[in-house]
């Protein structure tokens, strides 16, 4: 039974991690001016933030989660542990970033919570769940539970030495979540999967038709709702903006995937719709809420699904073949170069980014740009 794999010693691991949880919340943690009965604010955000919040909610436990389900033997492993890896990423990414931020910005306090503060969990979760998907079948449930406070430490590290040093613009997550969680899992994957095992089980990690049709449910869940996850925090007019890019590029990303997959394999392959129709939404992540054009969200999300589906064909089994790499979902393929796409694309467009086209306001959304040129940026 699936349930008897965890052992007692893990439950108790959980339960001490919930009282370390619970100690640092009390300690560390306050409501912020907004969520505080006894403060004077008269703002609120929960309406404007909690729609797009609930969504990215959706695509972490509904889209991960169907997504890894291809897999007929993993099929409870998939949704189980995404469920609890999740909840305890959320809970954990709060405060280990919180910490992140104060050394970074070298002012101490405690961390305020509020809508936003769920929103970056939710990011952090998805990174989380990312690294997940290279592991899945070869990881148990321990070092699952231990590689998640491991990888917040660094995600945290990571995200803040782009947000607080090089203040790197990145909406959607292109680099600081898609990217960082597909190579987190691999070298994760690298360290811990016993080659042999691998090549004598590959019945382990196929596919059915009932597994692949699950499958899709989290490929049209994330599909869907992949707009909110890259506009959940952008502002005014930008926030119109990552709409606009993320569905133009997803759609061009599934129409290239359509298309390429049946150029190189004569056919539709199920794991080319699952994955590489997604890979527009990851590549746009890092431009989205800028002003790139409608042409150039079309033009990253047809790169994006063409490589993402080529990355399945040719460069997973290279990598596993050459290097004993092993990715289960194939994460490298649908977040990790995609990611890196993301990145390229953010920079040139913030090279480009002048002035006239956004007027005076540019510094909402390159902060640094008071001081630096837009090529310097």
């Amino acid at each position: 039974m699936w349930g008897q794999i965890v052992d007692n010693k893990t439950t108790m691991l959980l339960g001490l991690i919930q009282v370390c949880n619970i100690l640092c919340y009390a300690f560390f943690t306050t409501y912020d001016a907004e969520t505080n009965a006894s403060s004077n604010e008269t703002t609120n955000t929960i309406g404007h933030y909690y729609p797009f919040y609930q969504d990215v909610h959706v695509m972490i436990l509904i889209g991960f989660g169907f997504l890894m389900t291809f897999m007929h033997k993993y099929f409870f492993s998939s949704i189980g542990y995404n469920f609890i890896l999740a909840a305890i990423a959320i809970q954990q990414s709060i405060l280990i970033n919180g910490f992140f931020h104060c050394v970074f910005s070298g002012h101490w306090e405690k961390i305020n919570m509020n809508i936003e503060s769920l929103i970056t969990g939710d990011f952090a979760a998805g990174a989380i769940l990312i690294s997940f998907g290279a592991v899945l079948g070869k990881a148990s449930f321990n070092q699952l539970v231990l590689m998640v406070p491991f990888e917040l430490v660094f995600y945290s590290i990571n995200e803040s030495l782009g947000v607080f040093e090089l203040m790197a613009v990145d909406m959607g997550g292109s680099m600081y979540v898609h990217t960082f969680g597909a190579y987190f899992g691999l070298a994760v994957s690298y360290m811990i999967a016993n080659k042999e095992k691998i090549k004598k089980a590959k019945d382990k990690f196929s596919s059915s038709r009932e597994s692949d049709m699950f499958a899709m449910i989290g490929t049209l869940f994330l599909w869907i709702f992949w707009p909110s996850f890259n506009g959940a925090l952008a502002i005014g007019n930008s926030q119109h903006r990552v709409v606009i890019n993320t569905v133009l590029s997803l759609t061009n990303s599934c129409i290239s995937a359509f298309i390429t997959s049946k150029f190189v394999h004569g056919k539709f392959d199920m794991v080319d719709i699952q994955n590489a129709s997604l890979a527009g939404g990851v590549a746009i992540g890092s431009s989205a809420d800028l002003v790139i054009g409608p042409y150039a969200a079309l033009i990253v999300g047809s790169i994006a699904g063409i490589i993402s589906v080529c990355g399945y064909k040719y460069i997973s089994p290279f990598l596993e073949r050459n290097f004993g790499l092993h990715d289960t979902c194939g994460v490298n393929n649908l977040h990790g170069i995609p990611g890196l796409i993301g990145g390229t694309v953010g920079a040139i467009s913030a090279s480009l980014a002048s002035d006239t086209v956004y007027g005076d306001n540019i510094t909402q959304i390159f902060e640094a740009r008071s001081y630096r040129t837009a090529l310097e940026q």
